[in-house]
């Protein structure tokens, strides 16, 4: 997409979500969006089928993000290179600060997930739950990697552990988000890392 088609349409998709999360999604209409950015319905229709569309292109711009900080090569070098516990801490817990900031960018994901935004209709939070199932299933990959090169103890669910993670930073970035506080400050990145860490690492 050029230059020109790609900015129009990351405008669309910038407005629909501000007033998805300030009036609700059955009270937004593309009609509305038209207007705010002074352009035809036809320009939104070039990019969008309808106003699920531009959630959905949200999640997936999410998930791309996600395929970038769970590269499986950047894994399995980092692996290859035996690291101890310290550079493994290091490896968590900046993944866990890029997974975070991959989330922040987009905060209309928080509120979705949290089922804050009203009237959103089952075809919306299905979306929703098929995104958080895929993070589930590129973290359990990557628990899979670890425990098939000894890094991680044998006798723990790659599942449970994957659900475990993506519960307890979901849940702090929520309340860090409606405490208006920075969850992206790095001891908390690292106490999240550690509290991981400790329970999954192989000794």
């Amino acid at each position: 997409m050029p230059a020109k088609g790609q900015k129009r349409k990351q405008q669309i998709m910038d407005v629909a979500k501000e007033m998805f999360i300030k009036n609700g999604f059955q009270s937004t209409h593309i009609g509305q969006v038209c207007d705010t950015l002074e352009i035809a319905r036809g320009t939104v229709y070039q990019y969008f089928g309808n106003k699920r569309e531009i959630l959905y292109a949200v999640l997936e711009s999410v998930e791309e993000k996600f395929d970038d900080i769970f590269d499986v090569d950047d894994l399995d070098f980092f692996l290859e290179g035996k690291p101890g516990k310290e550079l493994m801490h290091e490896f968590v817990s900046n993944r866990i600060a890029s997974c975070i900031k991959a989330i922040l960018s987009e905060p209309i994901v928080i509120k979705l997930m949290y089922k804050e935004i009203f009237g959103i209709d089952e075809d919306v939070v299905n979306h929703v739950n098929n995104f958080v199932a895929y993070i589930n299933r590129i973290l359990v990959r990557d628990f899979k990697v670890f425990k098939d090169k000894g890094f991680y103890k044998s006798d723990i669910s790659e599942e449970v552990s994957a659900g475990m993670l993506i519960g307890g930073v979901l849940l702090l970035l929520h309340e860090y988000e409606v405490r208006g506080e920075n969850i992206l400050n790095r001891e908390i990145i690292d106490s999240i890392a550690k509290n991981f860490l400790f329970g999954v690492v192989s000794s």
